[in-house]
């Protein structure tokens, strides 16, 4: 049937594809689209019900049998009808305040599904229940979580009941308003899980949690109703244009034609507007890759290359243009104590300066104090007042004054236009007076610095912004042309300096057209105060009404001051909300509807007020500019790096841009910093470079996907690759290790000695088997490696975790054996812990754990085993009062494991000899090992790892003042030599296959609960056992390995004879044949060996070379 729409659906839709609206218009008219969508559907649906019956409703995608699709155990009905909105709960009410709030002349139709079975009541829908909850928890953080039960919009699908919702803008939303609010979207677990299963209660969908500067964020766009917002104009076009049109325009373009000509200002001022038109459309696309919030270049350059740069340059940015707010105030006042010099002075003209500076600053604070609606109101009349100064001038060069002839003044004429078309510096080279122009035109981020105060900002920033660059490079140019045509370069003021008749063929200056000989001006400059040189307030002698050209100047100081006052505070606000520097979060607070930083507008009115007593800013002034010039640098360097990185994310709507003009601009603001000052760029790079430094070292917990983080995901993809096609070498070789530790905090010796040399060296890579007969849960898995990689980084161990689920441990080892790592970056050593328990568990467990061994073996694996005789792991002791305790305390996940390993080894429950023992052992491997030794009993050749190992811990801070000391069978000093390892000293051992000095009783009373003993039974029960208890030792075997047997005994009393005071033993691990040694007689050997020693490392290559004495 085709379904009918109102007669208003056509025509918004066509205004929705056509207008070029605002966001915030579009918003509106999506909304009334979808509800004229629901609207017709629900009209079309009463008239199906209608004729269908309500059980072909009813059965429409629902389950034959068993539960339905939302979790309840029964059927499913839908009512109908006017009233249905004030009868479902309050709870429903809210999820449908647009749908009810909808005044239509036509009957409208609400689907939900309302539980009949009353047998099953008490459990009426998994997800109804999590969705109320999500409802309730949602409140306080301005997030509308989808909910099938009483959301009526969502509930059919193209026609059919399912949750699986349609695509929605609010499903994208970060924060609540302005934009509009947040709604969560059903869950994979939601749609996919079993129906008797309980949802995942995580509350955020693909990643959307948010931070708590987003949270804030939301928090404060949902109490700020009412803000006053501003269009294009007056919000960007207007600011950019008041701060590009500075006092330069009136009183330095002059003096900027005479000294360079019109061809070499229009080429300065040419090559000004290129660095900010380059800029310009930098920022274009950054404003528009996404919604924008307050904060201006802070927030365009920290969500862009992170918040290491967008720290750095975002507090030398607010102090500048609150530094910035003194320099305008300063060049007011000197202007109004000139004008009252003829008449007044107070003091002296540097008090003077002070007092009116001080004076003014204080009726600039009240304008923005009272809020930026009055603010606005203010920057627009000053900018009429501006442009009418700009008309009043270009009235005066058509209107020629005899009087203002003898001032250089004789209006338009192409002899004054060619000679002033080449340059005459005097004492001037070009890049100094492009130096001088050039902070006219730092005014172009003005309008982004508020973009929190924006009503489209994505709109607004690109259109005002090189708009306004336009039209101020195209008033700069005029007024360049306009003053080198019509004013001569020098002139004395003097009506008495004319030509004669006689000396007329003499004269070949421009002015001698006019009667005037002004030569006398090449002789002595101080007989002629005015033209082009000499005058700085050509433009007053030259206008139509020269006191429009003074209040000209004085809109152009007082808007420049006024846009400064009120973006430093704004920038400066939104870098302390994202608490990138701890100790400024005082000001991070807004106050009123428009979250004013009133705390920041006094910190501005202080800073600009102490550079306003010095009244002298000639040494600040070049630092200022080269401050801005360094956030130029880097907002154009964003593009550049996001458009490199390649990432998915770098999608700007705004076009016109390039990644090479991008980083162009780069370059050349940051030529531009050294033509202005060369000391004042080397001072801005120290201070950009030392709070970056601070930054990346305090590591701030935000996260905002900059392209930062994108350029290093490419880097480490492509480098990869590239390695996967690089054969190993064994100059590069470097142990990759799998360190079985479990969960990382359980077994912290295992997990510091391993991280000691493998840090910056090789791969470690923390493996944990998971089992349980129970179902696993993927999702929980994958929430653990989270936190526990997270709690790795916390504690700077360069490492990562991987959790498997296996069937049992042997299945898990062999899954991480074969899957573990990425290309090249895969693990070549398996490191374990000494299993201390083996005697008193199930023996199938040890036939697990040799089985790990001999499968590392299989997959070519070097094999490393530690073991501590106090043993490793602590899991044990963090019971459940260290749990609760930190899960009591207010932490986040990512501080929820630090506290309970702080716990763990500072216990509040007194702990017994045994566990405190564990607690010291296992911690000594974190401090300073001091000067002792590393004893090397390289016994076997396996490639030369167990030589390897010692050398690179020795290499390591915390175990340089060790000694290696080495321990052979053979003589081979000269191999050692060869393979340059420093030793200390070397010990050639004796016959290690002497019986040992001790009986061996305390052997054959270690294994005698172990053994087989097959001659004392029928040989077929025998095998039976031998089936089912693998790990049993045979008569045999135990008289073939006698020899080797007595070996371990024997290489025990030899190391309790040398090594006994070793800081750490390396040794060779013996093996044992696969099939042929049994896993009991084989951990017997590990027992005897290793019992009652330092801490020891027993050590077995693949017996492939990783050392080499070639170069």
């Amino acid at each position: 049937m085709l379904v009918q729409f109102p007669p208003s659906t056509p025509l918004l839709l066509l205004l929705h594809l056509l207008l070029p609206i605002s966001s915030s218009h579009r918003s509106l008219i999506t909304s009334r689209l979808l509800f004229s969508y629901s609207d017709a559907f629900s009209r079309h649906f009463l008239s199906a019900e209608k004729r269908k019956g309500a059980r072909s409703m009813r059965s429409r995608e629902l389950p034959r049998s068993g539960s339905p699709p939302f979790g309840a155990a029964s059927r499913s009905v839908y009512n109908s009808g006017e009233g249905s909105c004030g009868s479902r709960g309050a709870a429903a009410a809210r999820s449908t305040t647009a749908s009810c709030s909808e005044q239509t002349p036509h009957r409208r139709m609400d689907f939900r599904p309302v539980a009949v079975s009353r047998a099953n009541e008490s459990n009426q829908g998994n997800f109804g229940s999590l969705a109320q909850k999500r409802k309730e928890e949602s409140r306080g953080q301005h997030h509308y979580h989808y909910d099938t039960h009483t959301n009526t919009y969502y509930l059919r699908t193209f026609g059919h009941n399912t949750i699986d919702a349609v695509p929605n803008i609010d499903f994208y939303r970060q924060t609540a308003a302005p934009l509009g609010e947040k709604l969560i979207r059903p869950t994979l677990s939601e749609l996919h899980d079993e129906l008797d299963k309980e949802p995942f209660e995580d509350g955020f969908a693909n990643g959307d949690e948010l931070t708590p500067t987003d949270d804030a964020a939301a928090k404060e766009s949902a109490e700020s109703k009412g803000v006053v917002k501003f269009g294009w104009i007056k919000g960007v076009l207007v600011r950019c244009m008041l701060n590009i049109w500075g006092v330069m325009l009136f009183i330095r373009m002059s003096w900027i034609v005479g000294q360079a000509g019109i061809a070499l200002s229009c080429l300065i001022v040419a090559m000004a507007t290129t660095v900010t038109t380059i800029t310009g459309l930098s920022t274009s696309a950054i404003a528009t890759n996404g919604f924008v919030r307050g904060g201006g270049a802070y927030y365009l350059i920290s969500r862009s290359l992170g918040p290491e740069f967008g720290g750095s340059i975002g507090l030398i940015f607010a102090f500048a243009n609150a530094v910035a707010v003194a320099m305008y105030v300063v060049g007011f006042a000197e202007t109004v104590v000139e004008l009252l010099a003829v008449n007044i002075v107070m003091t002296d003209q540097t008090n003077d300066i002070r007092i009116i500076g001080t004076i003014t600053v204080i009726l600039l604070l009240g304008i923005s104090v009272a809020g930026m609606e009055w603010e606005a109101k203010a920057q627009v009349f000053l900018l009429v007042v501006l442009t009418i100064a700009i008309i009043n001038f270009f009235i005066g060069t058509f209107i020629p004054v005899k009087a203002k002839e003898s001032s250089g003044f004789f209006g338009y004429d192409g002899s004054i236009m060619w000679e002033n078309m080449g340059p005459d510096f005097r004492g001037e080279t070009f890049f100094s007076v492009f130096a001088i122009f050039f902070p006219a035109a730092t005014g172009i981020l003005a309008g982004a610095n508020i973009s929190g105060d924006l009503a489209d900002p994505q709109l607004a920033i690109p259109r005002g912004t090189l708009l306004a660059i336009l039209i101020t490079g195209i008033v700069y140019l005029g007024v360049a042309v306009s003053t080198g045509a019509c004013i001569v370069r020098d002139a004395s003021g003097n009506v008495n300096d004319t030509v004669s008749s006689q000396f007329m063929m003499n004269c070949t200056e421009a002015a001698c057209k006019f009667g005037y000989d002004f030569n006398a001006c090449k002789r002595d400059k101080n007989n002629c105060p005015y033209g082009l040189h000499n005058d700085f307030q050509v433009m007053s002698l030259v206008s139509g009404f020269a006191p429009i050209i003074t209040a000209g100047i004085f809109s152009a100081t007082l808007s420049s001051a006024l846009a400064s006052l009120v973006s430093a505070p704004k920038v400066f606000q939104a870098l302390c909300k994202d608490n990138i520097y701890p100790g400024l979060s005082l000001f991070a607070k807004g106050y009123g509807k428009n979250n004013e930083p009133l705390r920041g507008y006094i910190l501005t009115f202080g800073i600009a007020l102490a550079f306003i007593l010095i009244a002298k800013l000639n040494t600040i002034a070049p630092i200022i500019s080269n401050f801005f010039l360094a956030s130029y640098a880097l907002i154009n360097f964003s593009v550049f790096h996001a458009s490199l990185a390649n990432s998915p994310g770098w999608r700007p709507s705004f076009k016109y841009y390039n990644m090479w003009v991008s980083l162009a601009g780069a370059i050349l603001c940051c030529v531009v910093m050294f033509v202005i000052n060369w000391w004042a760029a080397l001072f801005t790079n120290v201070i950009v470079m030392g709070l970056y430094i601070y930054v990346s070292y305090k590591k701030p917990d935000v996260n905002w996907g900059s392209s930062t983080q994108a350029l290093t995901y490419h880097q480490a993809l492509t480098h990869t690759l590239h390695l996967s096609g690089v054969e190993d070498h064994i100059k590069n070789f470097r142990p990759q290790c799998l360190v079985m530790t479990g969960y990382p905090n359980s077994r912290p010796a295992l997990l510091d000695l391993v991280h000691s040399f493998t840090k910056n060296v090789g791969l470690m890579i923390c493996g944990h088997i998971r089992t349980g007969y129970r179902r696993p849960n993927f999702k929980d898995l994958a929430t653990e490696q989270s936190r526990y990689q997270r709690w790795l980084l916390k504690n700077e161990t360069k490492a990562f975790y991987t959790p498997v689920f296996a069937e049992d441990l042997k299945q898990g080892a062999q899954y991480l054996l074969q899957a573990a790592g990425l290309g090249r970056l895969k693990p070549n050593t398996l490191v374990l812990g000494f299993k201390n328990d083996w005697k008193d568990g199930d023996m199938m467990n040890v036939e697990t754990y040799i089985s790990m061994i001999h499968d590392a073996f299989d997959f070519q694996f070097g094999a490393v085993i530690l073991r501590l005789k106090e043993g490793l792991d602590v899991s044990h002791i963090q019971g459940q009062g260290i749990k609760d305790t930190c899960l009591h305390t207010q932490l986040d996940c990512r501080e929820l494991y630090s506290c309970q390993v702080f716990l763990l080894f500072h216990p509040t429950v007194p702990l017994n000899v045994s566990d405190q023992r564990l607690l010291e052992a296992s911690q000594q491997f974190q401090k300073k090992q001091g000067k002792g030794t590393v004893d090397v009993w390289w016994l076997f050749d396996d490639g030369g790892l167990t030589l390897l190992i010692p050398y690179l811990l020795t290499n390591k801070k915390r175990w340089k003042d060790c000694k290696i000391r080495v321990f052979i069978g053979v003589l081979h000093v000269l191999l050692i030599l060869f393979f340059r390892i420093d030793f200390s000293d070397i010990t050639v051992l004796g016959d290690i296959n002497t019986k040992p000095k001790k009986d061996t009783a305390a052997f054959e009373e270690l294994i005698e609960p172990y053994r087989l003993k097959e001659d004392d039974m029928e040989q077929e029960a025998a095998e039976r056992l031998k089936n089912s208890e693998p790990w049993r030792i045979t008569d045999n075997e135990l008289e073939l390995y006698r020899a080797k047997t007595n070996r371990q005994i024997r290489l025990n009393e030899l190391l309790k004879e040398h090594s006994s005071t070793a800081n750490l033993i390396v040794m060779s691990l013996p093996l044992a044949r696969k099939g042929a040694v049994s896993s009991a007689l084989y951990m017997a050997w590990l027992e005897v060996l290793s019992k009652d020693l330092p801490p020891i490392l027993l050590v077995r290559g693949n017996h492939q070379s990783v050392l080499t004495f070639y170069s």
